[in-house]
């Protein structure tokens, strides 16, 4: 698959989601105490990110 949502721990312990393109990191979340944040972040980026509008500020 050439995407993908990732779940790792950081170095201070937290749970961060990244997501992947072709093994390239695009973008990654903030750290959440607990799994289920980073779970709740990835469900949200799926349901919210598609209608979400562009802001272009250059």
């Amino acid at each position: 698959m050439a995407h993908k949502f990732e779940i790792y721990k950081d170095k201070a312990g937290e749970f961060r989601v990244r997501f992947k393109y072709n093994s390239e990191i695009m973008f990654s979340t903030e750290g959440y105490a607990d799994k289920s944040g980073a779970k709740n972040a990835i469900a949200s980026i799926k349901k919210n990110g598609p209608d979400a509008p562009i802001e272009d500020n250059s």
